[in-house]
């Protein structure tokens, strides 16, 4: 992970070359650390901090081994709704 400081409206990625699976809300201090992440058409979840693979240019990589299956599933289906031909 780099140096740059997560911060609240950073896209959420699987890899640099997709496109974005959601956005931070905020980073929950209850018990473990964890990231707040909106998912389009699925609503909130959290992702622990040791998903984080890097950030950079107001993204935030994570390992898509290291999250809730409910959220992979999730995941799979953001895009669903977008026309193809736009």
């Amino acid at each position: 992970m780099t140096n740059e400081h997560i911060e609240e409206g950073f896209e959420v990625f699987l890899s640099d070359r997709e496109k974005p699976f959601g956005a931070v809300r905020k980073i929950a201090k209850h018990g473990k650390p964890a990231l707040v992440v909106y998912v389009e058409n699925s609503g909130d979840f959290d992702i622990a901090l040791d998903a984080v693979l890097a950030v950079h240019s107001q993204k935030v990589i994570v390992d898509a081994a290291k999250l809730h299956p409910r959220l992979r599933q999730a995941v799979g289906h953001v895009h669903d709704a977008e026309d193809p031909t736009i």
